[in-house]
Parts: C-alpha cells; sequence; structure tokens
C-alpha cells in the first residue's frame, strides 16, 4: 500500500479540522481532527528527516493554525485555511517528502 505524503497529511488535518469545527459547530472536535493529523505528520517528519525537521514543521503547522485566524479576517475563512494548508504541505514537500 502507498504511503500518503506527509504534506496531505498535514495539509488535510489542518483544511478537515477547520471544516469539521464549521460543520459540526463543536471546536473541540475540529481540534481532534487538527490534532491527530498533526500528530500523524510529525511521526512522518521524524522519521522521513529527523527530529529537528520535524520539530521545525510541527511549529509551522501550529503557527499555520494561529496564522489562519488573523488571516481569515482579511481574506475570510477558507481562503485562509487553504493558504495555510499549502504553505504547509509546501515547506513538508521541501523538507521531508521530496526526500523519501
Amino acid at each position: 500500500m502507498a504511503k500518503v505524503p506527509a504534506a496531505a497529511v498535514a495539509a488535510s488535518g489542518l483544511i478537515g479540522g477547520y471544516g469539521v469545527a464549521r460543520w459540526t459547530k463543536k471546536r473541540q472536535l475540529g481540534g481532534v481532527v487538527l490534532a491527530a493529523a498533526g500528530a500523524a505528520a510529525a511521526q512522518q517528519w521524524k522519521q522521513q528527516a529527523g527530529g529537528k525537521a520535524a520539530g521545525a514543521l510541527t511549529a509551522a503547522y501550529v503557527a499555520a493554525f494561529a496564522g489562519s485566524h488573523p488571516l481569515a479576517k482579511k481574506v475570510g475563512a477558507w481562503p485562509a485555511v487553504f493558504g495555510v494548508a499549502g504553505a504547509v504541505a509546501l515547506a513538508s514537500w521541501a523538507v521531508a517528502d521530496r526526500r523519501a
């Protein structure tokens, strides 16, 4: 079975976490999705690129989540989420996924 790239896992976590929170109106449930995908991506990042890279990419994932909130006030919620998800996916690919 083919492995899902960490870039896709991380982007899906940001997008899916927001979507679940929005559609269920339960922010905690969206947080569970966000955290689960982040943990899965971090595990892949550590295997593919080592602990320091995994730490940096995890920090970028958390920063993207936090940064999407003020960005949403300027461009809208979905564009902000897609933008930060794309940025995290690109970073993941550059640092970890292209090595695999």
